[in-house]
């Protein structure tokens, strides 16, 4: 049985991901960092399938909570395939640089940065002793070309940061059966970040160039593409999910 670890998993994009991996009958460990009530009302609608999802206390920021995380997922189900890093911190205030405190610029490159390299370094020695792993990150829009993003630096820096780590690691552990991905959402409001795509269907978005809103689902079809067992000539790549909108335009 494929074992999953999906950061950030009881709600939100993170749950649509987890939740797709449970019903292709992976065994699962979630984590969550402060939402227990999220926690509880996931492991209550997955209690038929109890025995392949475990639920993990832990801040992403915190490289002793990310190694105990991988730790405690190995310890359970003997075995790590996939690694979906979903969390991430981000502040929605519009903040020029100068702007920032430094306890949020750190917040930030400590979320969205030195978060992989610690889960990399906890994760990569269990996929190469299996020869076998797929690990995913995520970015935003045109985050490979590192763009200005104003409002958004400190994170934009350390999401453009991730994606040169993602691709390098790519090819350092390809050897080992591994590969490392990122993928892009776009504009995701947070009512359809748990959403089906055939609901999202059932609306019409102007504002969207392929006429709908994004969903959940969108990302977790993606991600469980760059996981398949024969999607292994596909690392090293960013995949943007986003219908055509202009992320970083629309947000300015």
């Amino acid at each position: 049985m494929r074992h999953a670890l999906v950061t950030a998993g009881t709600k939100g994009i993170g749950k649509s991901v987890a939740e797709r991996f449970l019903h292709k009958g992976y065994s699962v460990t979630v984590s969550y960092r402060r939402d227990e009530e999220a926690m509880k009302q996931m492991k209550a609608d997955w209690k038929h399938a109890g025995d392949r999802l475990q639920f993990v206390q832990a801040d992403v920021t915190k490289a002793d909570d990310l190694k105990q995380l991988v730790a405690a997922a190995y310890q359970t189900f003997g075995r790590l395939d996939v690694l979906v890093n979903n969390a991430g911190p981000y502040i929605f205030e519009r903040k020029k640089l100068m702007d920032y405190t430094e306890n949020e610029w750190h917040e930030m490159v400590h979320g969205n940065l030195s978060s992989m390299f610690y889960l990399f370094q906890a994760a990569v020695p269990i996929m190469r002793k299996q020869q076998y792993g797929r690990i995913v990150t995520y970015g935003f829009q045109g985050a490979q070309e590192a763009p200005a993003w104003i409002y958004r630096s400190a994170y934009a820096a350390a999401k453009t940061g991730l994606v040169s780590l993602t691709k390098t690691v790519s090819i350092e552990e390809a050897e080992n059966g591994i590969t490392v991905n990122m993928v892009c959402p776009g504009v995701i409001t947070d009512e359809y970040k748990e959403a089906a795509i055939a609901d999202a269907k059932q609306v019409t978005d102007v504002n969207t160039p392929v006429g709908r809103p994004a969903a959940g689902e969108d990302i977790a079809r993606t991600i469980d593409f760059l996981c398949e067992d024969h999607a292994d000539m596909i690392t090293g790549s960013v995949v943007e999910v986003t219908g055509g909108v202009d992320v970083l335009h629309k947000r300015r």
